[in-house]
């Protein structure tokens, strides 16, 4: 058996068990049909899978960065990664109300083609080893790259609000979840045995490939509702239920969400979840690696335990949202926050330990579960089918805010060159991440009982 086979052979078991777990579920009767559930799947799927590559596509700098070597620090990392990561965010505005206005299926076909063509373009100057001016030349090709990934996650969450009613979102939390969980495996994992076993540019080419064939399969079978696949619309019970008047202008729908409180709430604390979680994600495997200060077993395999963690913090936090908290995302977001709060607490006192492997882990499920939480469903409920894409522009563009705040701000706080090597010199690292931790805690408490209202159940 190949190794990386081997290596997604636990992967495949743990998805296995969760869609056990999920089917043998009592069952929430909206009345879908037999044939209506299976057409869905074959929506979500493909357009899953499409959405988690383009992590493979984003995050493959990361590797990238590591195959570099000294040609890119840690600070031209961290420069080049937050310029993208701000563009990201800033991309939302545009790309929002414009995935409203032309629809998820067409927004994702434009993301992932655009994100094809700025990894082919990377991969070829790094096939020319061109280094001069390496943080220029990468920040515009990155930032490129990333305003196109930010047509993703609009997508996949503007596509899914027609076929899923609000009492089954906690599960397409899950999933989204998991399709988050598979992309960062997809380029972490599967992308260091590429960086492995061939030159660093196929980190690069590998990923655009995926990404155009999977962009023909997305064309052929994916729809922006149930109606365009020949099955009728039903009623979702989100903030668009009962909403039958005319489509407002972008501005009047950006204007519409700015001034919901609950949707700014879940932006502010979407903000913190993305500067924790690429704090995580990104800086687990680089201290390890430049500091030998842990045994290396979590950093090697750094995708495959992220993937089980995140869909595990997914499946958890979406069933215990629909189940226990009868459809409110408040209360699971403040509970996993309770979590991230403890753990960069006892970071401060473990990040010389083995300990810090276990517990980077354990942060990143509680991370990833509170993000496929709200940006993944939270957004559906309030921001309404009809203006979902504007929703998840606000609130996604904070995670990435968080993102790129967090990168700039560690290109400043953490050690560069031959003080990187010192393991003392990271005490920042944890430290910085608990008052944006308390932050989030104390603003999921906030929509504890926040439900969305439709313009049915107004009058």
């Amino acid at each position: 058996m190949p190794v990386w086979l081997e290596n997604f052979f636990p992967i495949l078991i743990l998805l296995a068990v969760v869609s056990i777990v999920i089917v043998r579920l009592p069952r929430i009767e909206l009345g879908h049909s037999l044939s209506f559930r299976r057409r869905r799947v074959m929506n979500w799927l493909p357009l899953g899978l499409l959405y988690a590559f383009l992590y493979m596509g984003r995050y493959n700098l990361n590797v990238a960065k590591r195959a570099f070597g000294t040609v890119m620090d840690n600070e031209a990392f961290a420069i080049i990664f937050g310029v993208g990561t701000l563009v990201y965010g800033v991309s939302f505005i545009i790309n929002g109300p414009l995935t409203d206005r032309i629809g998820g299926r067409k927004a994702i076909l434009i993301g992932g083609a655009g994100a094809a063509v700025m990894n082919i373009i990377m991969g070829v100057v790094t096939y020319l080893e061109y280094t001069h001016h390496i943080i220029t030349v990468f920040s515009v090709l990155y930032a490129g790259n990333m305003y196109f990934q930010s047509f993703g996650a609009v997508a996949i969450v503007k596509v899914n609000a027609p076929w899923f009613h609000v009492q089954e979102r906690g599960v397409f939390g899950a999933i989204f979840g998991i399709l988050i969980s598979l992309g960062i495996y997809f380029a972490y994992d599967w992308g260091g045995a590429i960086a492995n076993a061939f030159p660093t540019e196929w980190v690069f080419f590998v990923p655009a490939a995926i990404l155009t064939l999977l962009g023909l399969v997305v064309a052929a079978v994916v729809r922006d509702s149930p109606a365009e696949a020949g099955l009728k619309n039903f009623d979702t019970a989100d903030a668009s239920s009962g909403d039958d008047g005319p489509r407002l202008s972008s501005r009047a729908v950006f204007k519409l969400m700015l001034a919901n409180g609950v949707i700014m709430t879940i932006a502010f604390i979407e903000f913190c979840s993305g500067f924790i979680r690429q704090a995580i994600m990104q800086w687990y495997p680089i201290f390890t690696k430049q500091t030998a200060a842990v045994k290396p077993f979590v950093s090697e395999h750094w995708g495959i335990l992220l993937c089980a963690a995140g869909i595990l913090g997914g499946v958890v936090a979406g069933i215990i949202s629909d189940r226990v908290f009868n459809a409110r995302r408040g209360p699971v977001a403040a509970l996993l926050y309770g979590v991230l709060l403890l753990g960069a607490i006892v970071m401060t006192f473990v990040y010389k330990t083995d300990l810090l492997g276990p517990l980077a882990i354990l942060m990143s499920m509680a991370v990833i579960g509170v993000h496929g939480m709200l940006s993944g469903t939270a957004s559906m409920d309030f921001g309404g089918t009809k203006n979902v894409g504007t929703a998840v522009g606000i609130i996604d563009g904070f995670v990435y805010a968080g993102t790129g705040v967090m990168s700039l701000t560690f290109a400043v706080i953490l050690p560069t060159g031959d003080a990187a090597k010192v393991v003392d010199n990271y005490w920042a690292w944890p430290v910085a991440m608990i008052p944006v931790a308390l932050i989030g805690l104390y603003l999921a408490t906030r929509i504890w009982n926040a439900k969305p209202k439709g313009k049915a159940a107004a009058h």
